[in-house]
């Protein structure tokens, strides 16, 4: 099931958002930019989780895109993490390929359920 597969990826991603966190709060002192990457990082999967038990097909497809939206959110606060040298690049990386991953997963459900209810 292919939302099994994106919450599990959602929720891996998120385990390494707290962490991201933890370590700015700890190591940095920054609380106000590792407070949102940490809410919207974990959002993703959260929603997700919802759009599984969801009552209808349109109650799924809002909180998928609840989640795609926090994602692209998330992706926001990493590239700026990035350009204010809080994080290196290279320990970016990785979590920034997986944030592009989730949004392009999240987008694909989202458009193909668009297209299964005929919403444009």
């Amino acid at each position: 099931m292919t939302e099994s597969l994106v919450y599990n990826k959602a929720f891996k991603f998120a385990v390494k958002i707290v962490n991201l966190y933890k370590d700015l709060c700890k190591e940095k002192n920054e609380y106000t930019i590792s407070r949102q990457v940490l809410k919207s990082g974990t959002s993703i999967g959260a929603n997700i989780k919802e759009a599984v038990q969801a009552s209808s097909k349109r109650d799924f497809l809002m909180k998928m895109n609840i989640a795609l939206k926090e994602a692209s959110e998330t992706d926001y606060w990493l590239e700026l993490l990035k350009a204010t040298d809080y994080v290196d690049s290279n320990t970016l990386e990785s979590i920034m390929h997986e944030c592009t991953e989730l949004n392009n997963m999240l987008s694909a459900i989202v458009k193909t359920t668009k297209k299964k209810l005929n919403i444009t």
